[in-house]
């Protein structure tokens, strides 16, 4: 049988994008000649305009039941007064369908021909940025009980509870260190343990680890040290391993050394008990809905994880990959990345563009 993909558009700009990423899928299947079926369900906003739930008791089905969750985007801030917060589709959907999934993979990779759509000087970035941050994803402050307000005026009380376990730090550290294995053999472990109790319990865990992974050079950081030298040295970086809070602000940060949030794909995996979810990380954009200037190469990137984390597809995500190394190479932007002498491009003919540049097993890039 084919392998099932769950195709979740939801809000904003998710429809858009994501439809440029299965016209890439559909092209290096036919290429590489395998199959996969495609079902689509609502999610987020649409979904609660359409049966009043931001997930849909068939969405979670078809999600459970499939091989992979091919995800664009929900949340609408305009829209968030008329829900309590609860009920919004961000926890209840988004935060629904990665529980179980563990770790959280966000590369941020600097194309050469795009280091003019860095913000950083060129001196910082001439050396190349190729970052793997990975994230872990189901503990921390997002998930740890007690959580919630209490009291009433002047005296109201906000509570967010940070827990982690040692097994969780493990399995995370060890699917960074196996990353590192297969790139540049360097983890930099991120925390707080001048100050938390969980990062000294993060940092004592990872050195522990370390002890099985010696051809990998481990360092730690501070997250604020972190952030700063991902400004300072960003070429200085393999791959990033930290909790969940701090990998959600810094993997946001790395974005921008990537020259946008539409440059960046992410992979949710877990350990086979939850259907992997892979998402472009720049969110809704509902300000740009519809107007066909957002960046899709995210989407077509992250349906390049899809194939390369679930399905097996080693040979079919390079070729997505070098497709739009191609386009960038040519000469190709969308509005985000647009520079001088290069040739501005909306949404779909982006996704044209990449589509007819992926090229078939022994076919030589042109």
């Amino acid at each position: 049988m084919a392998p099932r993909i769950a195709v979740l558009g939801g809000d904003g700009i998710g429809p858009e994008v994501i439809s440029e990423g299965l016209k890439a899928l559909r092209r290096v299947s036919e290429l590489y000649d395998f199959r996969l079926e495609f079902r689509e369900a609502p999610v987020g906003w649409a979904a609660v305009d359409a049966v009043g739930r931001a997930l849909p008791e068939e969405t979670a089905q078809l999600c459970a039941a499939s091989n992979a969750i091919y995800f664009g985007a929900v949340g609408d801030p305009t829209r968030d007064a008329s829900l309590p917060p609860r009920e919004r589709p961000e926890p209840v959907a988004l935060l629904a369908l990665r529980r179980g999934l563990f770790a959280n993979l966000r590369p941020a990779r600097l194309y050469p021909v795009l280091a003019g759509a860095c913000p950083l000087k060129p001196a910082f970035v001439e050396r190349g940025v190729d970052i793997l941050i990975v994230r872990e994803l189901t503990g921390g402050l997002y998930y740890g009980q007690p959580k919630g307000t209490e009291g009433e005026g002047s005296g109201r009380r906000a509570v967010d509870t940070m827990v982690y376990t040692a097994l969780e730090i493990e399995r995370i550290a060890r699917v960074a260190f196996e990353a590192a294995r297969g790139r540049g053999k360097r983890l930099c472990s991120v925390d707080k343990a001048n100050v938390l109790a969980t990062s000294q319990l993060w940092r004592a865990v990872v050195s522990e680890v370390a002890s099985d992974y010696l051809d990998v050079a481990l360092t730690h950081l501070y997250v604020d040290n972190c952030a700063m030298q991902l400004m300072r040295n960003p070429s200085d970086f393999d791959v990033i391993v930290t909790e969940n809070t701090f990998g959600d602000i810094l993997s946001d940060q790395a974005s921008m050394l990537a020259g946008s949030l539409g440059m960046l794909p992410s992979a949710c995996l877990g350990d086979g008990s939850a259907t992997p979810f892979f998402e472009p990380i720049h969110g809704s954009a509902p300000d740009i809905a519809g107007r066909g200037i957002a960046n899709p190469i995210a989407a077509i990137l992250t349906a390049a994880m899809m194939l390369r984390h679930a399905l097996t597809r080693e040979d079919a995500a390079a070729a997505i990959e070098a497709a739009v190394e191609q386009a960038l190479a040519d000469g190709l932007r969308t509005a985000d990345i647009l520079e001088s002498g290069a040739t501005l491009v909306t949404t779909s003919e982006m996704g044209a563009e990449i589509v007819n540049r992926i090229r078939a097993p022994g076919q030589a890039s042109r």
